[in-house]
């Protein structure tokens, strides 16, 4: 199963207008920067970041101490490719292979990676559940999956449902696809995929405010158990089928 030309044409047009994100410091890469094994996950290992963007995470990767000896930064849309092309070429010459893949249809043999980086990005495909196979399928056994995904069982969905009663449509930066997850959901998606869940956690506790950007309230991110209401969630889970 692969995504319509109408949707590669619709985030061609959306990766257009963007630049390079060169820091690559958004809440969910510091989330996965916080819980990436050098000696598990990188050093010596065959990675893949999947929807890699315009390829700004994939050079942070290339620039580790012991970074990947192989690291594959794949997206859907041939315009983010390019870009990650080029800015790679530019930062890290060597260090990264930049191709065309779908999430939902990976050209890759079964087995193929030891990691597999996947930030923002399934709730950006049509189908997440056959993604998330997908990255199952390409893992080695023992290899593990490093997934970001939004929560909305926070806020955050409560303001995403209100504006659905108005009529209004809601998108995350004006992305073309955006489904609605929440993290009990994506955890049991990954678990029906064949994969192990080794650790969950999250960032983000946003208030809406009306007329202006959402108001973090960084003093709730030290409860732990309120990860589950964080917007901003990461899960690390193991192949060991």
């Amino acid at each position: 199963m692969t995504a319509s030309p109408q949707t590669r044409d619709a985030y061609n047009a959306w990766h257009e207008r963007y630049a390079v994100d060169h820091e690559a410091s958004t809440p969910w890469h510091r989330l996965v920067v916080r819980h990436l094994d050098a000696e598990r996950d990188i050093k010596g290992r065959r990675v893949l970041e999947i929807a890699c963007g315009r390829g700004g995470f994939a050079a942070r990767l290339a620039h580790m101490t012991n970074p990947p000896p192989r690291l594959v930064a794949a997206d859907f849309s041939t315009a983010a490719v390019r870009k990650a092309r080029a800015f790679a070429e530019q930062q890290a010459p060597g260090g990264v292979t930049c191709e065309v893949g779908d999430a939902q249809s990976l050209p890759h043999p079964d087995a193929s990676f030891d990691t597999v980086i996947s930030c923002e990005t399934i709730e950006h495909v049509p189908n997440p559940r056959r993604a998330l196979a997908e990255f199952a399928r390409v893992l080695k056994h023992r290899g593990r999956l490093v997934l970001t995904t939004p929560n909305y069982m926070g806020p955050m969905g409560l303001y995403r449902g209100y504006l659905r009663l108005l009529g209004r449509r809601y998108s995350e930066e004006g992305q073309p696809i955006n489904n609605f997850l929440m993290l009990p959901r994506t955890v049991r998606w990954v678990r029906a995929a064949g994969l192990e869940v080794v650790a969950i956690d999250a960032s983000g506790h946003y208030v809406p405010v009306p007329g202006r950007p959402p108001i973090d309230v960084h003093s709730l991110g030290r409860i732990r158990s309120l990860r589950w209401f964080a917007l901003h969630s990461l899960m690390i889970a193991e192949k060991l089928g």
